[in-house]
């Protein structure tokens, strides 16, 4: 069979393709190629390299688990306020100093509790001692002292923070802060979260320390006729008394179950009794003359915050609670298993604090609810309540409204590094002091007994601002 005719455009294919092969041959470029390409496969081969795995290490993996998932109760202590400790002061207060205090339940000397900066206290004692016969009472006010404290009204724009009244006198956060009741001096003492206590004579510059206590200072007591004698009580279920003639912190209580007291208090007309807030909801009441608590009443179903006598009946006593109440209660008629209050004032969240005014006819109570309130009439049955942000966190201490130098106003810290001032007439947050010296939130405060318009205010970094009224 005769090969198919090509055409013109076939045959000229042709024809480049084997003068293109001949040109390729011409060059060795088959070759070349081939050699290359055998080249590259040698060249890959020889540096494969194995990888090997690497062992996996197990490591275990840690759950976080609640203590109600695991079955175990709560502390009953609650939160521990040392854990919030800061970096420059976690080395003031070591575990073996902790340990120490812990096991000490005898006195312990002052000069050996003495943590100041300077090297002596001695000036602070001889000072104190020179004070013992000079604490005042109502009733043995006399002339211009009396005349002062009963005609305290003031301006609110006349309250001013110099900076020489202000000092850091402890380490850490400051729990209590309190004027000494003396018309001779403007002397602060302060206690705080790891235990220590701090002296201040407001206006100069010398500060005196003490570590007497191993946890949170609870309360800070005066005794009556002698300002050399100093109660102090603590988280660690201690109370102490700083006497400085004797120059010791004695001891004269330590709660028989380790219990945590939250607060302190005592009526003006009995110098040796002091009533503690201890445990649970406890109310406990202390003898000094016979060395121990005498009764022992559970008043609340959480913790009690503050204790406050009414001063015109100190058998008439306010507790704020955790368990979201505040009560009034008849110490004349507390008895027995049950326990009857007075008045019980509902809030919607732990109550922080309750204080009577001066004339004893209102009452003040400060909550987490955001509320502080004011209960006036003659049985308390008439109630304002203004709006006032109290949501501090865990770290710094609760605020608590104090009441001044008369019923008008209140002074409570805010959250803005200012002080808030309600009137009770007003029904109303009325002013706020602020100032460029301040550098922190204050969050307690005291009002000076015999200097009107002298208010202390405390923070968590261990500053006082002392406003005056000039």
């Amino acid at each position: 069979m005769a090969p198919p005719k090509l055409n013109e455009y076939e045959r000229k294919r042709l024809e480049n393709i084997r003068r293109n092969n001949e040109m390729m041959a011409a060059l060795k470029v088959h070759s070349k190629a081939t050699a290359l390409s055998n080249h590259s496969k040698i060249v890959a081969k020889s540096y494969t390299v194995k990888l090997e795995k690497k062992p996996k290490i197990e490591t275990p993996i840690v759950i976080r688990r609640s203590l109600r998932t695991r079955g175990i109760p709560p502390d009953s202590k609650g939160l521990d306020l040392d854990a919030n400790s800061d970096s420059n002061t976690s080395t003031h207060n070591s575990p073996n100093k902790v340990e120490k205090f812990v096991q000490t339940l005898g006195p312990i000397s002052m000069k050996d509790a003495y943590k100041g900066t300077d090297d002596s206290d001695r000036s602070f004692i001889e000072s104190l001692v020179s004070m013992s016969n000079k604490g005042l009472l109502e009733e043995e006010l006399e002339g211009p002292a009396k005349k002062k404290k009963t005609e305290c009204s003031f301006e609110l724009e006349s309250l001013s923070l110099d900076p020489e009244n202000i000092a850091r006198v402890v380490p850490g956060r400051i729990t209590q802060v309190r004027f000494f009741p003396s018309k001779d001096v403007n002397m602060i003492a302060a206690g705080n979260k790891f235990g220590d206590i701090g002296f201040w004579n407001v206006g100069e510059s010398e500060i005196f320390l003490y570590h007497p206590h191993a946890a949170p200072i609870s309360g800070i007591l005066f005794q009556q006729h002698c300002l050399s004698k100093i109660y102090t009580s603590c988280y660690d279920g201690f109370i102490r008394l700083m006497d400085a003639e004797k120059e010791i912190f004695d001891m004269v209580y330590n709660s028989s179950d380790n219990a945590c007291i939250y607060a302190l208090s005592q009526p003006k007309n009995d110098a040796n009794c002091l009533y503690l807030s201890e445990g649970k909801g406890g109310l406990a009441v202390l003898d000094n003359r016979i060395g121990k608590c005498s009764s022992h009443w559970d008043l609340h179903g959480a913790r009690i915050n503050t204790i406050d006598f009414n001063p015109q009946s100190s058998h008439i006593v306010a507790t704020s609670s955790s368990d979201g109440t505040a009560c009034t209660w008849d110490l004349r008629c507390i008895g027995g298993r049950k326990h009857t209050a007075l008045r019980t004032f509902a809030h919607k969240r732990s109550v922080q604090s309750a204080y009577f005014s001066p004339s004893g006819s209102s009452l003040a109570t400060t909550s987490m609810d955001d509320t502080v309130r004011i209960y006036s009439g003659v049985n308390l049955e008439d109630e304002t309540s203004v709006y006032h942000f109290n949501q501090t966190g865990r770290w710094l201490s609760t605020f608590r409204a104090i009441w001044g130098w008369d019923n008008s106003y209140l002074f409570v810290g805010n959250m803005n590094r200012g002080v808030d001032i309600v009137s009770t007439v007003q029904k109303a947050t009325v002013k706020t002091l602020e100032s460029p010296h301040i550098s922190a939130i204050p969050c307690r405060f005291d009002a000076h007994s015999f200097e009107v318009g002298m208010l202390a205010g405390a923070t968590s970094g261990g500053q006082i601002y002392v406003w005056t009224s000039s």
